[in-house]
């Protein structure tokens, strides 16, 4: 899957037939058995994401498939199952990625499940443990909690002895989450501020916010004195501003979070994030859903579901 031009209806995006890539010094070759669908793989074809790569470029961050041919060195040999993140050019039937990245599948999980923890539950666990600091028994309150990052960042604060409260726009998404995950509450955003300051006792410890707008706006107005307010993303469509005197009364930061930079930027750490999400995974600690799966030729389908919002969970292509 190409994208060749950018355009905000696919226009620019095919399937191509191109050069099966090569393994450059420290990268491993993989065979593609399951790639999940992120927010920002659509935002790119749009050229609306902070990464904006050269065209044409194949989209996909992270891919679980099966070794083609791996350094000696890499513990890694032909034929064992991996998920790796790759940035871009995950949606393809060959991939390239490095080898430092790459992370050997656990025996309960397969391709599709694990191709759906790298990415989501990664941007959780930089949002919760590295900047939001969660402590045992914190109030969390997840915006979007029904998509990619919202879903496993709710199973993450659970799996780490929070106390979780989810918000959608959707009822019927949140009753599949509710059964699913069982959080402390479910509320319908807008419109949770009050129930949110009752159920805390006076507001949330942690505010993890994928959607922006007026739920930023309204979430301001439920966080606890010296809370934490993790900017995810703004799948509302607009960036809110902050007036600072709110902050400086109610005691709270405003922290964006961008997990693969903080990798980029402190390696060792991001290296820590990796082991300790898929430490957890073997242990069978996260229940990431997926949510549907597409061939790769149905990728347009993939791309208007989750442009329409309409998953729980993860869109998954494959072969």
């Amino acid at each position: 899957m190409r994208v060749s031009g950018l355009s905000p209806d696919l226009s620019g995006v095919a399937l191509d037939d191109v050069a099966e890539p090569r393994r450059s010094p420290g990268q491993m070759l993989v065979r593609m058995r399951a790639a999940s669908l992120n927010y920002p793989d659509l935002l790119m074809t749009r050229g609306a994401y902070q990464l904006k790569p050269s065209l044409p470029f194949v989209p996909g961050m992270e891919v679980a498939g099966d070794v083609i041919e791996a350094e000696p060195a890499s513990g890694f040999v032909a034929g064992d199952r991996v998920v790796c993140g790759t940035r871009l050019g995950a949606f393809a039937e060959i991939v390239a990625c490095d080898t430092s990245l790459a992370r050997a599948i656990p025996a309960r999980l397969d391709y599709a499940h694990a191709a759906s923890i790298g990415v989501a539950y990664l941007t959780a666990y930089v949002a919760l443990v590295r900047l939001g600091a969660l402590a045992t028994d914190d109030w969390v309150l997840v915006h979007g909690a029904t998509g990619g990052v919202g879903l496993a960042t709710v199973d993450l604060a659970q799996a780490l002895g929070a106390r979780v409260i989810a918000t959608s726009r959707s009822a019927n998404k949140l009753q599949v989450l509710a059964d699913t995950y069982s959080p402390a509450a479910t509320l319908p955003a807008p419109g949770f501020r009050d129930a949110v300051r009752d159920l805390t006792g006076g507001g949330a410890d942690i505010v993890v916010d994928p959607v922006g707008g007026d739920v930023f706006d309204e979430s301001t107005r439920c966080t606890a004195f010296g809370g934490r307010v993790l900017v995810v993303g703004f799948t509302s469509g607009r960036i809110a501003t902050l007036p600072t005197n709110i902050a400086l009364i109610k005691g709270f930061s405003v922290t964006g979070v961008r997990a693969g930079e903080y990798a980029r930027r402190f390696p060792r750490r991001g290296a820590e994030n990796l082991d300790a999400v898929w430490t957890m995974a073997a242990e069978g600690r996260l229940r990431p859903r997926v949510h549907a799966i597409y061939r790769l030729a149905e990728w347009r389908e993939a791309f208007a579901a989750m442009a329409v919002s309409e998953h729980v969970g993860k869109i998954v292509l494959v072969p």
